[in-house]
């Protein structure tokens, strides 16, 4: 009797331990398995030279969303991005690659427009700024001499 009380305590032990590292691993790969309080924009880029998936998008430094994909359809760069359900942005705003420092990584950065019209889940953002590319100016600069 005494045997099989320790190997349900022993069992209950480790189903609790598994439990609480299933728990930590979606919260720190912030995984949102219930909830739906994102929609989805995409935005079609030149080059995309150094962004990666799961990186922000911000208004005004604020993290809005992240990036959910990126594909290449057409020899353009096609970028979805997840973002936050309340946060409204206008059709003709501006989705821009900056870097974040001399460098480091990169992010897109949203510049709001002055629409009416707000952008629905599945809509594109058409206005759209490539990264900037250090490498090409300072080619350019040794090329001038």
């Amino acid at each position: 009797m005494k045997k099989n009380s320790i190997e349900l305590i022993v069992g209950l032990f480790i189903i609790i331990g598994v439990i609480c590292m299933g728990y930590i691993s979606i919260k720190l790969g912030k995984v949102n398995l219930f909830s739906n309080d994102h929609y989805t924009i995409t935005a079609d880029f030149t080059s995309v030279s150094g962004l990666k998936k799961d990186t922000n998008v911000e208004i005004a430094g604020v993290t809005v969303g992240t990036i959910k994909d990126i594909r290449l359809k057409d020899y353009q760069a096609v970028v979805e991005m997840d973002i936050r359900k309340g946060i409204e942005i206008q059709d003709d705003a501006i989705a821009s690659i900056r870097t974040k420092g001399l460098l480091g990584e990169q992010y897109i950065e949203i510049l709001p427009g002055a629409s009416d019209v707000v952008l629905a889940d599945g809509d594109e953002l058409f206005d759209t700024e490539p990264p900037f590319d250090l490498m090409l100016v300072i080619k350019n600069l040794a090329v001038d001499e």
